[in-house]
């Protein structure tokens, strides 16, 4: 017993000292893809879980998250999400969900990242030139899915992208794909979703740098592929109360493994309370967030947000409006 006790001390003082117990192995992937702004989170609801949504994903923001999800639900939506991410960078999000029928679901979305004007700094003139230069990001997305059967659906999405810096341009064609099944045992169900698979990309173009020297020759990096396979469920509900929770493993190419968990608890379908946590993850840590629910004459209208802590970038707070029909 004395030595049981002795090594819990000395591991808690481990823990203290190094702010987690076991290592971030997969740390030294960092920095290896391209396109970086395609794994920024879509949505107020999916962002505040903590990122453990590909299993609770039954609205318009499956299109980012997984497209297997837009079978999910009945209503045609219309999506759009506004995010102020840290140093001051905006990512927008506009997408809208089509019921051909029960079983078929097609959807669109715009992705959008951009910055204000930036100055142009050199080697001899680090405080700007007196030009100045921008950068963006695009994203545009078609996306298909199938109830195959009433408990398992598919969907996949290709996604045309577009990064602008300054005088470079790059330019690649990705693919998700996704599945969502429910196990039939109570409310239970998984998804496995795969998202950003294609080929290597580089920037087109040339720069000009001091002393009229031209570089044109660039470097291809992978894009951001991540794995996903998350598990949800409903502990409680009622008539006029539910809780869902989630938990979900992200295996990203160019970092550590994490796992999200998130929880949300809905009141009579009209407000809603959600909060959500990254484990292992090196930056992004809790997230919380708030919806309602407002019907309105020709339409429903959910409006959300969410807000996401980082341990040393901030935070990062999101706006999001879903119009169904």
């Amino acid at each position: 017993m004395k030595k049981i006790f002795i090594v819990i001390i000395l591991l808690a003082a481990y823990a203290d000292s190094n702010a987690q117990l076991f290592p971030t192995l997969g740390g030294q992937r960092a920095g290896i893809s391209t396109a970086q702004f395609l794994k920024i989170g879509v949505g107020s609801r999916g962002s505040a879980l903590g990122d453990a949504f590909v299993a609770v994903d039954n609205d318009a923001s499956a299109l980012y998250w997984n497209p297997a999800g837009l079978v999910q639900f009945d209503q045609n939506q219309v999506m759009f999400s506004h995010n102020q991410w840290v140093v001051d960078i905006n990512h927008d999000f506009l997408g809208a969900v089509y019921h051909l029928d029960a079983t078929n679901a097609l959807g669109v979305a715009l992705t959008t990242l951009y910055t204000q004007d930036m100055q142009v700094t050199t080697e001899f003139a680090p405080f700007g030139t007196g030009q100045y230069f921008s950068y963006r990001d695009l994203a545009f997305a078609v996306s298909y899915a199938r109830k195959m059967t009433d408990k398992f659906s598919f969907g996949g999405t290709v996604r045309y992208i577009e990064e602008t810096l300054a005088e470079l341009k790059m330019r690649g064609v990705m693919i998700d794909l996704g599945t969502y099944y429910w196990t039939g045992l109570g409310t239970t169900r998984f998804a496995v979703a795969v998202s950003n698979f294609g080929n290597q990309l580089a920037p087109d173009g040339k720069v000009v740098l001091v002393g009229r020297r031209e570089n044109s020759d660039w470097q291809a990096f992978s894009p951001p592929t991540i794995f996903r396979i998350g598990f949800a469920f409903e502990p409680y509900q009622s008539e006029d109360n539910r809780i869902t929770t989630a938990i979900q493993l992200n295996h990203p190419n160019d970092n550590s493994e994490n796992v999200s968990a998130g929880a949300e608890y809905s009141w009579k379908n009209i407000i809603f309370l959600r909060g959500g946590y990254k484990f292992n993850a090196d930056e992004q840590n809790f997230s919380f967030g708030f919806g309602v629910n407002i019907p309105i004459r020709i339409a429903y209208c959910t409006v959300d947000y969410s807000y996401s802590n980082f341990t040393r970038l901030g935070n990062a707070q999101r706006f999001s409006i879903i119009l169904g029909f």
